[in-house]
C-alpha cells in the first residue's frame, strides 16, 4: 500500500485533476488558456496595493468589512447578505462543505467549470452531470428532471465555462420556479460581465424572489485580478450566514481586499475595458461564421470549439501558430480573446487546421 493511501480518505485520493492554462515559456507567445484580460493591473489598484503593503504584519480584517460595505452600495443589496472569498471558487467550495451530506447529490451542467467535480467530490457528495444541448446551452428542463430526494444542491453557471452560452433571465426565472425551496441553487456569474445579449439575467431581482438562491461574483475576470483572489457571494441573510460560518479565518488577504475595493471603484475604466473585448469578440465570431466554423454563441470572453478527437491536432497547431489555449481533453478546445494579435494567430491556426483536414 502506498504511503498517501495510507493517510487520505479514498474520495480523495480519486479527485480529478484540476488542468490550468498552460503559461507560456517563450515571451513571444500569447496565452490564451486562462480568460484572463490582456490589459495590466487597474491604476488604482495598483496603488491600492502600494499604499497597503507597509502593513502586511497584521491580520486582514476577518470579515472583509470595508469591502462588503462597497458591494453592499454597488449592488444595493444588504451587507448581511454578502459573503467575500478567497476567489468565487473558494466560495464554491465552502458553499458545498455546508450543504451536501455524505454522498448528498448535487446536479449540474456538463461540461462545465473544470472546478465543480473536484469541490464536489471532495465535499463527500456525488455529481449528477446533466449534459449540455447541442449548442453549448444549459439542458434546464433536464436538470429538473434530475432532482431526487438525494439532492442537495444544483449548480448552474451562466455564462457557462467553457461553451460560453448564456442562459437568459427567463428561461432562469422559470427554472427557478421549479426547484423545491429546500435546495439550495448556486448561480456562479464569473464572466456576467461580458454578457450583452438581450434578456440578460438580473440575478438580483431573482435573489428577491428566491431566497434558496446564491449569486457568486469574482474580480478575477472583467477585474483584472486574477493574481489576488477575490470573489464574493450574494444571497439572503440566512444562506450567507451559513456560508459566513464555515469561511476559512482570514481567507482573504488584506492586499486582496483593498485591490478589490479599488477595483470596484474603477468602473468607467472596467466597462471600457470589457467592451474593447466584446468588440474583439464579435470580430472573431463574424470571422469564423464567415469561414464556415460553427462555434456556440459566446456571452463571454472566450470561445469553444467542439473539435472532438481532433483536439490535441488543433492545441498543437495554435501553439505553433504562437498562442497557448486550453484543451478539454478529447472534447474541445477554449480559446480566451484578448489582444487583436492573439485573434490573429487564432485564425491563423483554424486555416493551418482546415488545410490538414482537406489532406486527411
Amino acid at each position: 500500500m502506498e504511503n498517501s493511501q495510507m493517510w487520505f480518505r479514498p474520495e480523495v485520493l480519486a479527485l480529478p485533476s484540476y488542468v490550468p492554462g498552460k503559461k507560456p515559456s517563450d515571451p513571444s507567445i500569447i496565452k490564451l488558456a486562462s480568460n484572463e484580460t490582456p490589459f495590466p493591473t487597474l491604476p488604482q489598484v495598483e496603488a491600492a496595493i502600494a499604499g497597503a503593503a507597509g502593513n502586511l504584519n497584521r491580520y486582514p480584517d476577518m470579515f472583509a468589512t470595508d469591502l462588503v460595505a462597497d458591494l453592499a452600495a454597488f449592488h444595493e443589496w444588504p451587507d448581511a447578505g454578502i459573503v467575500v472569498g478567497n476567489g468565487s471558487t473558494a466560495l464554491i467550495e465552502k458553499f458545498l462543505q455546508a450543504v451536501v451530506d455524505p454522498e448528498g447529490e448535487v446536479v449540474l451542467p456538463w461540461r462545465s467549470f473544470e472546478a465543480y467535480p473536484i469541490a464536489i467530490q471532495a465535499a463527500g457528495g456525488i455529481g449528477v452531470q446533466v449534459p449540455l444541448t447541442r449548442e453549448g446551452a444549459h439542458d434546464l428542463r433536464g436538470m429538473l428532471k434530475a432532482i431526487t430526494p438525494r439532492t442537495r444542491a444544483i449548480l448552474v453557471c451562466s455564462p457557462n465555462n467553457p461553451t460560453g452560452v448564456a442562459i437568459t433571465h427567463t428561461e432562469l426565472a422559470a427554472f427557478l420556479s421549479e426547484v423545491p425551496v429546500e435546495i439550495p441553487v448556486l448561480l456562479d456569474e464569473a464572466y456576467i460581465n461580458f454578457v450583452d445579449m438581450p434578456d440578460r439575467v438580473d440575478s438580483l431581482a431573482l435573489l428577491r424572489q428566491h431566497r434558496n438562491l446564491i449569486v457568486l461574483r469574482t474580480f478575477s475576470k472583467a477585474y483584472g485580478m486574477a493574481g489576488m483572489r477575490c470573489g464574493y457571494a450574494l444571497a439572503h441573510a440566512d444562506m450567507a450566514a451559513g456560508l459566513r460560518a464555515i469561511a476559512t479565518p482570514f481567507g482573504v488577504n488584506a492586499l486582496a481586499q483593498v485591490a478589490a475595493q479599488a477595483a470596484l471603484g474603477s468602473q468607467q475604466l472596467v466597462n471600457q475595458q470589457v467592451d474593447s473585448l466584446l468588440g474583439e469578440r464579435d470580430r472573431v465570431a463574424s470571422a469564423l461564421a464567415a469561414q464556415g466554423w460553427n462555434v456556440p454563441v459566446s456571452q463571454s470572453n472566450f470561445l469553444w470549439f467542439e473539435f472532438g478527437d481532433l483536439s490535441k491536432r488543433f492545441e498543437e497547431l495554435c501553439a505553433e501558430a504562437g498562442i497557448t489555449v486550453r484543451r478539454f481533453g478529447n472534447e474541445g478546445v477554449r480559446v480566451t480573446i484578448a489582444e487583436r494579435e492573439g485573434s490573429v494567430r487564432l485564425m491563423r491556426a483554424l486555416d493551418m487546421f482546415r488545410e490538414q483536414l482537406r489532406e486527411d
